[in-house]
């Protein structure tokens, strides 16, 4: 699984996602596919605070996405797409309510839609990050669920099987019901046992919206902003965690050079040439500031503070080559020690490199071939490091591999065009 531990990284282009036109001639799959993703988590937690029931609010999302998947490339998609979809679903709902022998008083839950309370989604992921289950199962089930990863992103996220991840699910849920466990945010002493959880699933929210795992977009803007959004109101429920001011100020710094990751042609442009007057200065002060309070107040550090801390250390840096990899290979050091995991120390190897050079950095990376053989940014930073040390051939042959192991597109460009210029 990529854990709380590993950072995004730009090791690789990300393109801008596309833009939904409401001309059903312009209007491809994959534009659809995204309004979808992003409404369908939404949906799903108004119909389950409605109906109280996870399969059965499940099922009327899955029916009001398919519709939406035939309809719209006809009609265009609509000026409010989730209205769309909860109308779809909640007639579906009548009609299958309509059949049961209580139908009289779950029909009046089922009223036309109001605005949803700002805190419904996060209610529903401290739902599904219930202690009754499994850690791993908690996180999958609310990625699914709430946030509308398809179950090859969560895969992606996990490092495991697709097959895996959905039988993680099904039990969860199946467990959520029998269980009876409550649609509601605990109360402040239960917050402990579920916050690691909630925190971890907001930070994947965020790792794949950043660098997306699926080949129909490079990056979803829109899983970046969820993220922030739901960090901030964690960060405003749990005001004493200073773990939630981490994450929140760590997707906060990433965002904050944004104008500069791209060129005017959508390429990515990477840290080490970007034009870092155009990062939002005023974002990057508010964000270490905010992590130095937290840091001061409660002298806790954990894995999203020092993360953090990294992504600060590179926004402080007026040129890359003022660069503190010397402090940063430190906060590593303090990294892998609390939450130690194979892509933590793949990070930190590319700190070794900028401090004690590309040989020692690659007998680390070396070191992790056998929990990393699988993972394509294994094979592209060795790459690098054998390029580096005059290993042109070996390094094509881990490009070769890291392309095969990609489905990224803008992942898969900047490959291509090494292996070209290699």
């Amino acid at each position: 699984m990529t854990s709380p531990s590993d950072p995004p990284a730009d090791r690789y282009p990300l393109a801008d996602a596309e833009s939904v036109d409401g001309d059903s001639e312009r209007v491809p799959a994959g534009v659809l596919a995204r309004v979808v993703r992003e409404h369908a988590g939404r949906l799903a937690a108004s119909l389950i605070s409605l109906l109280g029931d996870f399969s059965a609010a499940e099922d009327l999302v899955q029916d009001a996405v398919e519709t939406a998947l035939r309809r719209w490339p006809v009609e265009g998609v609509p000026e409010r797409p989730q209205a769309w979809l909860y109308t779809v679903a909640r007639r579906r709902g009548l009609d299958v309510l309509r059949r049961e022998s209580n139908h009289r008083a779950k029909l009046a839950l089922l009223c036309p839609p109001e605005p949803q309370a700002a805190d419904d989604r996060l209610r529903l992921i401290f739902t599904c990050c219930h202690p009754a289950l499994a850690p791993a199962a908690r996180i999958a089930l609310t990625l699914r669920v709430v946030c509308g990863l398809s179950a090859a992103q969560i895969a992606a996220a996990f490092m495991v099987g697709e097959a895996t991840v959905a039988q993680r699910i099904t039990r969860a849920k199946k467990k959520i019901s029998q269980a009876n466990i409550p649609y509601r945010i605990p109360a402040p002493e239960e917050l402990p046992e579920r916050l690691a959880s909630v925190l971890a699933v907001v930070y994947l929210l965020f790792n794949e919206g950043y660098l997306s795992s699926t080949p129909e977009r490079a990056q979803a803007r829109d899983l970046v902003e969820d993220a922030e959004w739901l960090a901030a109101l964690l960060a405003d429920l749990v005001p004493g965690e200073p773990e939630a001011a981490g994450l929140l100020a760590l997707i906060r710094l990433h965002r904050a050079r944004g104008a500069a990751r791209f060129d005017s042609r959508g390429r990515l442009v990477l840290l080490a040439d970007q034009d870092r007057s155009r990062w939002d200065r005023p974002a990057i002060e508010r964000a270490t500031a905010l992590l130095t309070r937290a840091a001061r107040a409660h002298r806790r550090p954990g894995p999203y503070q020092l993360q953090a801390a990294i992504a600060a250390c590179h926004a402080e840096a007026v040129t890359f080559t003022d660069t503190d990899w010397a402090q940063i290979l430190v906060l590593y050091d303090m990294l892998t020690h609390l939450a130690p995991s194979p892509v933590t120390r793949l990070h930190r190897a590319i700190a070794v490199r900028h401090v004690h050079g590309a040989a020692a950095a690659l007998a680390q990376v070396d070191a992790l071939e056998g929990d990393l053989a699988s993972y394509g940014l294994w094979h592209a930073t060795r790459a690098e490091l054998l390029r580096e040390l005059g290993e042109t051939e070996q390094a094509r042959g881990c490009d070769e591999r890291a392309l095969a192991l990609t489905a990224n597109p803008a992942q898969q460009a900047l490959l291509r065009e090494r292996l070209t210029w290699n």
